[in-house]
């Protein structure tokens, strides 16, 4: 703002006493201050308050406005609330110096002023970067260049507002990462993507250990418009600091900007993922009719050379590993698409090389192994948010196969994937992750066993163990479980339960008449365990 505006309508009545001719000077700031030499304290650009204390004589007024003057001020506004009218001694210590000189009437309040100044400032501020953040977003659309950590970085250091941009998951695309722990990031996704299934209008809001936050989708790109609708499983949030509700007109027209900024750069980078998409789904169906390894082996050096085009020498170097992971993956309560722009996004961060082909509902990745490893601990915890955005029958499961060596191996490692996944799909919750290593146990055998086969086995065996610990509160199944865990020692089951070893015999003779087994037995021990599996 300039120093005229202050005398603009809708502004505090302030009268104006010496130097019309400097009007235009560009006010950054206010300082209040009765001090006598307060030039130290002065950054340049600041519109000087002052309660005229300071005051003794017309020479003191000499001395503070020459004070200020070399501080770089830009005006003086006097207030009359203590010693009364403006000295003349003042007024002319302004004009020497041209500083202009404003009067405070008794009845403004220094505050008033100073929020007046606050809020045009900042709109000020606000409406200039608004426009730079407009003419980036068509650059971005135009020509195809990132450049939204710049930006985020002029509005922290003009703005002093801090913003990111992050994936569904939590990833930092933009913004200052340190500034953001991994918890806090977390908390973000999650309540927005808790809004978004409950379609609540955005901003939406957040309130963390350090303050508010106000979180705007940033869409994906057209060819998921329809999904994104029903989930916003694949969106990009817009996070910034402080609650945007509360802001002046312009400065929320600068995160409208923003988040229309981003939401460019997203659709630039979906366009760019086009190719791939049909190659991942070229690659799909060759593995589908078990084409030949070379056909196969031909689709994924293109799409090695099309990521190696954006990468560095070294990253070039460990690209020609020959190992491959496969991930399957089953979206429920989803909409068709879904787990596919879902798992881009995750594994995004991870590599550029992930090939992530769609089927309906499903979605099968190809990437590398050893160059990116993605355990099924790993893609269960980087999947963990998403749960907030799942509704009611959202689910999403999936299986990872051990790493298959060549072209060759792809389409055992896709079958294992996908016994991996049926393993994922038997458990209890909304994200839901298999490996390779549960392949070689019961697990598998479990999973391919019919829902009311298993509820048959499980109540065949233990439903009167539970019906007498119901009715006896004996805890005859903690005791099975226990005794099974110790492979049948009965000195080592006591300890841990914390019982004699003849409370023990007793128990465990207790389940046998219930059951007509004999624990003795391998036979009966592997069926009471299969059957505590299925509990």
């Amino acid at each position: 703002m300039r120093v005229r505006d202050l005398l603009a309508p809708g502004a505090p009545r302030l009268r104006l006493l010496a130097a019309e001719e400097e009007l235009d000077r560009q006010v950054s700031g206010v300082m209040t201050t009765d001090l006598h030499d307060p030039g130290r304290y002065l950054h340049g650009g600041e519109l000087v308050l002052t309660g005229m204390l300071w005051r003794g004589g017309p020479a003191d007024s000499e001395r503070f406005v020459r004070t200020i003057a070399a501080g770089g001020a830009v005006a003086l506004a006097a207030g009359e609330a203590e010693v009364g009218p403006v000295p003349e001694d003042l007024v002319e210590a302004c004009r020497r110096h041209r500083m202009p000189l404003l009067a405070v009437p008794d009845d403004i309040a220094f505050g008033t002023v100073t929020e007046f100044i606050g809020r045009q400032v900042s709109a000020d501020r606000a409406a200039d970067l608004a426009a730079l953040v407009d003419r980036h977003r068509l650059l971005v659309s135009a020509a195809g260049g990132g450049g939204l950590d710049a930006v985020l970085d002029l509005l922290g250091g003009d703005l002093d507002l801090d913003c990111w941009v992050l994936t569904p998951t939590g990833a930092v695309i933009a913004g200052p990462a340190d500034r953001l722990t991994a918890e806090d990031r977390d908390q973000l996704v999650r309540a927005h993507l808790a809004a978004q299934r409950q379609r609540r209008r955005p901003p939406h809001r957040a309130r963390l250990a350090g303050g508010a936050y106000s979180l705007l989708p940033a869409a994906a790109s057209a060819e998921h418009e329809a999904p994104q609708a029903d989930c916003p499983l694949a969106d990009w949030v817009l996070a910034v600091a402080g609650d945007v509700t509360e802001w002046t007109t312009k400065r929320q027209q600068l995160a409208e900007n923003l988040a229309r900024l981003v939401a460019a750069e997203r659709h630039r980078r979906d366009e760019g993922r086009r190719l791939r998409r049909r190659l991942a789904d070229e690659l799909l169906a060759l593995l589908r009719r078990d084409a030949d390894p070379a056909e196969i082996s031909r689709t994924l050096y293109a799409s090695s050379a099309m990521a190696a085009r954006y990468e560095s020498p070294e990253a070039k170097s460990q690209a020609q590993d020959d190992s491959w992971l496969v991930l399957s993956a089953e979206g429920a309560g989803l909409p068709e698409g879904m787990v596919r722009a879902v798992l881009e996004e995750a594994l995004g961060g991870t590599t550029d090389r992930a090939l992530v082909a769609g089927s309906g509902s499903g979605a099968v990745v190809v990437l590398p192994a050893l160059d990116t490893p993605v355990p099924a601990d790993t893609l269960r915890d980087l999947l963990a948010p998403l749960e907030a955005g799942l509704g009611s029958e959202g689910r999403i499961t999936l299986g990872v196969s051990a790493p298959a060596s060549g072209a060759g191996g792809l389409r055992g490692a896709l079958e294992e994937a996908r016994h991996a996944r049926r393993i994922a799909a038997a458990r209890i919750g909304r994200v839901c992750v298999a490996g390779p290593e549960e392949l070689a146990s019961h697990v598998l055998l479990l999973a391919a066993v019919p829902d009311e086969v298993r509820r048959a086995f499980r109540s065949r065996l233990l439903d009167k163990v539970i019906a007498y610990d119901i009715e006896h509160q004996a805890d005859l199944v903690r005791t099975l479980e226990a005794f099974l865990r110790s492979d049948g020692s009965w000195t080592r089951c006591a300890g841990q339960l914390h019982v004699h070893v003849n409370t023990l015999r007793y128990r465990i003779g207790r389940i046998e008449e219930l059951t007509g087994r004999d624990l003795s037995r391998l036979e009966d021990r592997v069926d009471f365990y299969l059957a505590l599996e299925l509990a």
